[in-house]
């Protein structure tokens, strides 16, 4: 198995290399960029990725199917974000999940709450003088339904809305246009899918892990009625393998790939397109905005003008090790990969974390490899609960 995956990281790291090269820039844009943010600061640790990694108070982000696999009934968690810190100082991501497990036929229910504040905003007129002072915002509520299908195999479907406020609640008109702006919203949902293994070895019980998820799978947004901009859906591919050293020491190895689901303006859908004319290679605002989002998720695999090679590079990849001894005390290393010509958001973090039977703090730290990556030295905060420790808890004390 170990040599299976280093067979897989070779191979990853290789193409990523390779592929780097084709100078195309045609990076793919969103509305509500925040949901494409890693909330939780042990999927922060290991290079941003936790579809298939062992379940956890913030599946509900990742991959809500994940749950079923929890040992506790219950449990709630907090987590915080100062974003883009080397740019602006007042802009910060806060998320907070949680989950119940009915029962083992029954499945169990998670939800979340995503708040993105964007800080102060200065408004403007034509003119440049200054109107006044927006804070625009982003936020996001869900819910999930999870379930076991098979002793090793669990689903998940999740409803999500979502709001945009870019100038905080103020109807002020776009430049250069009649329209007004005003807040985005639309609904979209999760599928999401995770196979979870047991396999016995010499030195005890290892896991192996598979996760799959289509999250953001929705509508489009618009803030003036006129261009429409579509969310973040995406596919998320991961593997984990658990591999323990004793009864006290373990260690994990992760690999993910995401893919936005989302077309780009260079488009071979583009009117008039010619491969060998890059003038011709971009869509018009119209032509863009007319896009359905069934449309889009299906063009999004066949629509750069690089072809093969730029759509590879449309797939970001992360790798990631976690350490944990005695199930209380963890280390975490992680290194994610974006191209060039798609972002370049290229870094490595570290990350660690303290859990006991009542509560749980993780904590993650970014070091960008980009020349001046605003990214570089994030930093991410969890604070979890178990509510089986805390009803324990408070019974012992009542006895």
């Amino acid at each position: 198995m170990k040599k299976v995956f280093l067979t897989i990281t070779s191979a990853i790291c290789f193409a990523a290399s390779v592929f780097a090269a084709d100078p195309v820039l045609n990076p793919i844009i969103t509305s509500m960029p925040s949901l494409s943010i890693a909330p939780d600061a042990r999927a922060a640790g290991m290079g941003d990725l936790g579809i298939a990694t062992t379940a956890d108070l913030n599946s509900q982000y990742w991959n809500a199917a994940k749950y079923a696999f929890m040992d506790s009934q219950g449990g709630i968690t907090a987590n915080y974000t100062p974003w883009l810190r080397k740019l602006v100082g007042d802009i910060d991501l806060a998320y907070l999940a949680g989950y119940y497990n009915i029962g083992d036929k029954a499945g169990g229910i998670g939800a979340s709450f995503t708040y993105f504040s964007m800080g102060a905003v200065q408004l403007t007129d034509m003119t440049g003088t200054v109107l006044q002072e927006a804070h625009p915002n982003e936020w996001a509520l869900d819910v999930s339904y999870y379930r076991k299908l098979h002793e090793f195999v669990s689903m998940a479907v999740a409803l999500r809305f979502m709001y945009s406020d870019l100038n905080n609640g103020i109807n002020s008109s776009v430049t250069g246009s009649s329209q007004e702006m005003h807040a985005a919203w639309t609904m979209a949902a999760d599928v999401d899918l995770f196979y979870r293994q047991p396999i016995d070895i010499k030195m005890g019980r290892s896991y192996f892990a598979l996760g799959f998820t289509l999250s953001n799978l929705g509508g489009k947004m618009t803030y003036d009625e006129v261009t429409k901009n579509f969310i973040p859906a995406t596919m998320r591919i991961g593997a984990s393998y658990e591999l323990p050293f004793d009864n006290y020491n373990k260690l994990t190895f992760n690999l993910q790939c995401d893919k936005l689901l989302v077309p780009t303006r260079k488009s071979k859908y583009a009117e008039g397109f010619n491969k060998d004319d890059e003038s011709t290679w971009t869509m018009s605002q119209d032509e863009y905005s007319n896009m359905t989002s069934v449309s889009g998720i299906f063009k999004s695999f066949a629509d750069a003008p690089g072809g093969a090679l730029e759509e590879f590079q449309e797939v970001r990849w992360s790798a990631g090790l976690e350490y944990t001894y005695n199930r209380q005390f963890f280390g975490r290393v992680g290194y994610s990969h974006e191209d060039f010509n798609k972002g370049n958001r290229r870094y490595i973090t570290v990350g660690a974390g303290f859990h006991l039977s009542i509560f749980s703090l993780d904590f993650a730290y970014c070091i960008g490899l980009a020349a001046s990556n605003p990214l570089d030295q994030t930093m991410r905060f969890t604070l979890g609960f178990d509510l089986a420790g805390i009803k324990d808890l408070v019974n012992n004390r009542k006895e």
